[in-house]
């Protein structure tokens, strides 16, 4: 169809706009990158800002690659993600299948207490006590177990579950499939959209998450990359400290930034194999309220 002239402006100024907001998002990538490859002396005399810089080096990150605290933490992320993932996907996806059964015994109740966790919070301090109690202090399973189980992606699996098609369950049944041989032979194979939306959610929360290991786990050797990252970042720059001087080994710029681009590889690496399933989860599920 043939566009009119205010339409072809229109369609034109739109354009070099998200052209404009593309560019803003991605330059802080961007910087990052570059610093984690420019020599830390070319970004001193440049006022610690360098977009284009003049040489290229790769030794902060084979600095980083060899470092054994940052393998260990790098670990220690990957570890804890997965596991976490996988139970917080399982639990949620068991739950959210009971709450979509109109007649389970206290299903209001539960759906109630759910959402009050939405609006209320216990506090760090009931928090810390009941990690203590457990015994959970300093484990990799406090860092696990801590947000599990997420209510809004419980919500979510639940409104994609209740679309499926109820005369499934009423031939399975027929059939002679048990309520959990239905769960596992016919609902997880249809929900792998919201399976790998809600697992990506997951994902990347527990990978990004550091405030846990700060509060209940004071063994270093078991604390996950992000915390890690956390501390490096607010290590102060040799050239800030009164008497340092500049020749050092590593770029200290330099490692931070290539710690900040190590840190989130994972994440642009596994979302393209679940992008195709992103949208679709997100829109089925959200379907219903």
């Amino acid at each position: 169809m043939r566009l009119s002239l205010s339409e072809r402006i229109f369609h034109y100024i739109n354009y070099a706009l998200l052209s404009i907001m593309g560019l803003i998002a991605l330059f802080p990538v961007f910087y990052v990158l570059v610093v984690s490859v420019t020599p830390y002396l070319e970004l001193v005399r440049n006022g610690g800002f360098v977009v284009f810089p003049r040489q290229i080096t790769f030794q902060a990150y084979g600095e980083l690659l060899q470092d054994p605290g940052m393998m260990r933490a790098f670990a220690n992320s990957i570890y804890i993600t997965v596991v976490s993932t996988a139970i917080g996907v399982l639990l949620s996806l068991m739950l959210a299948y009971g709450l979509t059964n109109p007649s389970m015994p206290g299903r209001n109740v539960i759906l109630f207490l759910l959402l009050l966790t939405m609006l209320f919070h216990g506090g760090l301090i009931p928090q810390y006590m009941l990690v203590k109690s457990l015994g959970l202090l300093n484990t990799y399973w406090v860092l696990i177990l801590s947000g599990t189980v997420s209510v809004f992606n419980v919500l979510v699996m639940k409104s994609f579950i209740e679309n499926l098609p109820h005369n499934l369950e009423e031939a399975a049944l027929i059939d002679g499939t048990t309520e959990i041989g239905y769960l596992f032979r016919i609902v997880i194979p249809l929900s792998a959209p919201i399976i790998a939306t809600i697992g990506l959610f997951y994902a990347v929360t527990h990978w990004n998450a550091f405030f846990e290991a700060i509060l209940y786990v004071s063994d270093t050797d078991k604390h996950p990359l992000q915390t890690v990252l956390r501390a490096m970042l607010n290590t102060p720059d040799p050239s800030e400290l009164q008497g340092s001087t500049i020749e050092t080994v590593i770029p200290t710029e330099a490692s931070k930034m290539a710690a900040v681009i190590l840190s989130i590889i994972p994440v642009l690496v596994l979302y393209p194999f679940l992008q195709q399933y992103f949208t679709k989860g997100v829109l089925l599920g959200s379907i219903k309220g």
